[in-house]
């Protein structure tokens, strides 16, 4: 008997919210219905445990068939299956309070895609793309009838008893005119591929191409061979992927085979990996791996995908986990995570913190306990990573605390050291007047050669600190450490840098620095260089090219940021000071020298000896010096 109603809806207008909600990502349409496929199917094994239905449950699977010529998308699944009954009670009983009130609510265009798992509209998405909506399906309890539910996207349906052969559901779409794109193998098998690949149940995706005669050789009535649909299907899901294992189950070969499964477009392998297996307070499972890092920290973003019960919901998990950690690869399953909700409602879930928190801990302790057991791999881990490891330290907190024990720095003899291992070897050797100590870098030790090669003449430690956010990171260092004091090679003159209470005396008088000073200035660019008259070793340079710590910290740090409430540095020209070694020789033979030509000679030869130190001379600049050097040879 067919049976005619309407859906319990307090609007007719529900299913055009529904498209217009979720236009803007609505492929998700196939995801909903299959995950409510596997669902019938995990539902069988549910009984089947608990002894209340006695069936064979080794063949369960889901099929997605499409035929282009009808125009339909079947969902297909031998599941658990609907009487009339929880038919009606499933899919026609929908309560709202009113569509009006329901626009209000999630009229944000970023809760777009918590309409679904909110209401429980997963059924309903078909609508998004289909005209019309068909529902076979035949429960697994004994004496059951099939039955039929069809609706157009209006709030009539009819229901009415059918035949089916086999028991679970049928779900036909119908596919509308604005959508038949989804009428394009390709582009299922792409949905299938982000959504569906690591379902828990077999999937297969057939296309209907032809009719065929049955290959048992049945008959129609009128004794001719009955055709059916042939249809070329595949598997496109692994039901059990790494995750899902136990990690005593798994070997390094398993875990490097999965991440090839993941991404199979990248070439390099990841350095090692952390899998997440958690039950309580919450239920976490998945996989993180560590890639080579570039310092281009935005490519290497959105690699983590999100799971929830195997089910991909997105690969932009900046929200459920902190900020640094999405430079990882890999995959975070949780069912604590509420399924399709938006971002702002995943920033105020109490779970989704507690997960965040819980996975900055395991990856901390496994870097910990790396180090631990193997420091020279370790060490030889540590180009790869620290960038990672110092964009945590300097966003999380937390993560800060625990990485104190594992940084590493390493100095311009290849050798590594945790923070304190550091400042304790040089505490004294290195500790200025004023009771600092000063650790010195290069972000660069060829260019800074000269520098570098200073310091040590001095008995000094260098350290290498390069990339893009060690201007952020030394600062963080400095003020959680008020007696440490971080300082470039090339930020002044070796004695400035580490200030000692003896001086060197300078062996020219206030007025012949006062007029060596003159000199200088009247053959550079005041807007560019700063002349200062320091009292140095003759055996260093007679002129130092420098720059400002300050300055310069401050300019790299707004350029990672963008520019921000920093733009006075942005919008200043570079600034150097130019450091005039009052004890060396030829400085000395600037002031002695009676005729300006020579004299301005030697002050531009030295000033050209100390700008292609830098590499700072070229062009016009660099031919005047190699034709002034040629006659000064003559």
């Amino acid at each position: 008997m067919k049976k005619k109603g309407n859906i319990n809806v307090t609007s007719e207008n529900i299913f055009p919210i529904i498209k217009q909600f979720l236009y803007s990502d609505h492929e998700i349409f196939l995801r909903e219905l299959v995950s409510n496929a596997i669902d019938a199917t995990q539902k069988m094994k549910t009984l089947k445990t608990i002894g209340e239905l006695n069936a064979d449950i080794k063949k369960l699977r889901v099929e997605v068939i499409l035929d282009k010529a009808d125009k339909t998308i079947t969902i297909r699944d031998n599941g658990i299956g609907m009487t009339a009954e929880e038919l009606d009670k499933y899919i026609n009983q929908i309560a709202f309070s009113g569509a009006e009130e329901f626009v209000n609510k999630y009229k944000d265009a970023d809760a777009k895609n918590s309409i679904i798992g909110h209401f429980g509209l997963g059924f309903y998405s078909a609508f998004m793309v289909a005209k019309e909506v068909e529902i076979i399906t035949k429960s697994q309890k004994k004496n059951s009838n099939a039955v039929k539910w069809t609706c157009d996207g209006s709030p009539n349906f009819t229901m009415e008893e059918t035949k089916k052969k086999t028991k679970g559901t049928d779900v036909v779409l119908h596919i509308a005119d604005d959508s038949t794109e989804f009428l394009e193998e390709s582009r299922i098998t792409t949905i299938l591929n982000k959504y569906c690949k690591f379902l828990p149940v077999e999937i297969k995706f057939g296309t209907k191409t032809e009719k065929i005669d049955d290959p048992k050789g049945k008959k129609d009535d009128k004794g001719e061979v009955i055709k059916i649909d042939k249809v070329s299907d595949n598997i496109i899901n692994n039901t059990s992927p790494a995750w899902t294992k136990t990690p005593s189950n798994l070997n390094d070969e398993h875990y490097k085979s999965f991440y090839r499964e993941l991404y199979p477009m990248e070439f390099s392998e990841p350095l090692f990996h952390i899998h997440l297996n958690v039950d309580f307070p919450f239920n976490l499972t998945g996989i993180l791996y560590f890639p080579k890092l570039k310092n281009n920290l935005e490519v290497q973003k959105n690699k983590i995908n999100l799971y929830s019960n195997q089910v991909f919901i997105t690969d932009n998990v900046e929200n459920i986990v902190p900020e640094f950690l999405t430079l990882l690869h890999g995959v975070i399953d949780s069912p604590d995570i509420p399924l399709n909700v938006s971002r702002s409602y995943l920033q105020a879930d109490g779970n989704v913190k507690k997960i965040a928190s819980h996975i900055t801990k395991k990856v901390a302790d496994k870097l910990g306990r790396m180090f631990k057991k193997d420091r020279k791999d370790f060490e030889q881990k540590w180009d790869d990573v620290k960038v990672f490891i110092e964009y945590g330290m300097l966003t999380e907190q937390k993560f800060f605390d625990k990485a104190q024990s594992f940084s590493l720095y390493k100095n311009t003899e290849s050798t590594y050291y945790t923070f304190s291992e550091f400042t304790e070897k040089i505490k004294e050797s290195q500790k200025n007047k004023d009771g600092k100590t000063v650790i010195l870098y290069t972000n660069d030790s060829k260019e800074q050669h000269s520098f570098v090669q200073t310091a040590k003449d001095k008995g000094y430690e260098v350290l290498e600190l390069g990339g893009p956010l060690i201007s952020h990171l030394i600062s963080k260092l400095e003020a959680d450490n008020s007696d440490i004091q971080f300082a470039r090679v090339d930020s002044d003159v070796i004695d400035k840098l580490i200030e000692k209470e003896e001086s060197t005396i300078s062996k020219l008088s206030d007025k012949e620095q006062e007029k060596l000073k003159t000199m200088i200035e009247k053959e550079v660019e005041k807007e560019k260089f700063t002349v200062q008259i320091q009292n140095m070793s003759s055996t260093e340079s007679p002129i130092v090219i420098t720059q400002s710590e300050f300055m310069r910290r401050m300019k790299e740090q707004q350029q990672l940021s963008g520019g921000g409430g920093m733009q006075m540095f942005g919008s200043m020209p570079e600034s150097y000071n130019l450091a005039i070694n009052s004890n060396h020789d030829l400085i000395g033979k600037i002031l002695n020298e009676k005729t300006k030509k020579k004299r301005t000679n030697l002050i531009n030869q030295l000033l050209d000896l100390a700008l292609l130190s830098q590499g700072m001379l070229k062009g016009e600049g660099l031919t005047t010096f190699i034709s002034r050097s040629v006659n000064l040879i003559k």
